[in-house]
C-alpha cells in the first residue's frame, strides 16, 4: 500500500488580465465566493484572489493573479498544461445557464464529453471554462451570490491537459500519483484520482504535433491536487525524488495549505497542497474575503501595497 494517498483536485491557479473583470465575472456571473483575497507572493503589486463555495473547500477553488499593468504577455495555450477548467452544476440547471451567459454576452457552445452534458465557454482572458450537468455533486454550494442556490456551481468537475507525448504522462498519473485510467474518448483519455466523482477525475488530451504553450495572460499556471497529511505530501515527495530527471521544490507555505510543485513529464506544473489548515485560519467563516489578507513579512508594509493595487469594486 502507497504511503500516500492523493484524493482529487484542490484548486487551479491561472494568469488573468483585469482585476475588476475578473472578480466580477467569477462571483457575479459564475456566483462563486471570493473566499481570501491576497497578494501574490513574488509581486505584491498584483492580487491573488481565490473563489469557491462557502468555506473555500478543496476542490472548489479557483485562484487567479490579475497581472494586468505588469508588463505580463499574452499567453500561448498549447500542450504541457491545462486546457481547459470545467465546474459541476445540475443537470436541471442547463437551460438557466444557457439564459445567464447569453444575456451576458458570453458566447457558449454545447459539446458533450463521455456521455455529460457540457457547455463551453471563456472568461474575459480567455481562459476555457466547462459547465458540466450532473446529477451525482453532493459539494455545497455558495448560496449568497446572484446565482439561486438550485442552480450554483458545486465546484470542479475536472481538468483537461493538454499532453503532446501521452505515454509519459499516463505512466506517471498511475504509478506516481495513483491515478486508475478510467475511458477513452476520442483524443480523451480520463483518470480518476483515489476518489471518485465530481473533483476528482482528470481528462488527458493527445495533442501530438501541437504548439507548446507558454504562460502568460489567459492561461492557467497551475493544477493543485490535494492530500490529507503533511506526513503523506513527504511520502510524495521522496517517490519524485526518486524518479530521474524529476525535481521537485521544497515544501512551500502557502499559509492556507502547504504545498510542493513539480512539472509531470508531459510539461504541465502540477502542485499538490495539503487540506489544513485551510481559509477560515485568518478570518471567521463568516467574513470570509472581506479584508486584504498579508503574508507576514509583507505586513509592515501594509500601506504602501493597498496603495499599489489596482481598485476594485467588491
Amino acid at each position: 500500500m502507497s504511503a500516500y494517498r492523493i484524493p482529487g483536485l484542490h484548486h487551479v491557479t491561472a494568469t488573468v488580465n483585469d482585476a475588476q473583470e475578473d472578480y466580477d465575472f467569477y462571483t457575479k456571473l459564475l456566483g462563486l465566493r471570493l473566499v481570501k483575497k491576497t497578494v501574490n507572493f513574488d509581486n505584491n503589486r498584483v492580487y491573488h484572489f481565490y473563489y469557491g463555495n462557502e468555506a473555500g473547500e478543496p476542490s472548489t477553488i479557483m485562484t487567479t493573479f490579475p497581472y494586468k499593468g505588469e508588463g505580463v504577455r499574452e499567453g500561448v495555450r498549447g500542450t504541457g498544461q491545462v486546457m481547459i477548467t470545467a465546474f459541476s452544476v445540475p443537470m436541471a440547471s442547463f437551460g438557466y445557464w444557457k439564459e445567464r451567459l447569453s444575456a451576458a454576452n458570453v458566447t457558449f457552445t454545447e459539446t458533450p464529453r463521455f456521455g455529460d452534458a457540457i457547455i463551453d465557454f471563456q472568461d474575459p482572458s480567455g481562459l476555457e471554462l466547462s459547465l458540466v450537468g450532473r446529477d451525482d455533486d453532493d459539494r455545497g454550494p455558495w448560496v449568497k451570490s446572484e446565482v439561486p442556490e438550485e442552480h450554483a456551481i458545486r465546484g470542479f468537475f475536472n481538468v483537461t491537459l493538454s499532453i503532446a507525448e501521452i505515454a509519459p504522462t499516463f505512466q506517471f498519473l498511475t504509478d506516481v500519483m495513483g491515478f486508475t485510467q478510467i475511458a477513452t474518448e476520442g483524443n480523451l483519455t480520463r483518470f480518476r484520482a483515489a476518489e471518485t466523482g465530481p473533483g476528482n477525475w482528470i481528462d488527458v488530451r493527445n495533442d501530438a504535433g501541437a504548439e507548446r504553450g507558454h504562460n502568460g495572460l489567459g492561461t492557467v499556471h497551475h493544477v493543485a491536487f490535494r492530500i490529507e497529511s503533511n506526513e503523506e505530501q513527504a511520502a510524495l515527495r521522496e517517490r519524485i525524488l526518486g524518479i530521474d530527471n524529476m525535481r521537485v521544490t521544497e515544501f512551500k507555505d502557502r499559509k492556507y495549505f502547504r504545498s510542493i510543485y513539480f512539472r509531470i513529464p508531459g510539461g504541465v506544473l502540477f502542485e499538490v497542497a495539503t487540506v489544513a489548515p485551510g481559509f477560515p485560519v485568518d478570518e471567521g467563516l463568516e467574513y470570509l474575503g472581506q479584508e486584504l489578507k498579508l503574508p507576514d513579512w509583507e505586513e509592515p508594509k501594509r500601506a504602501e501595497i493597498e496603495k499599489h493595487l489596482p481598485k476594485v469594486i467588491w
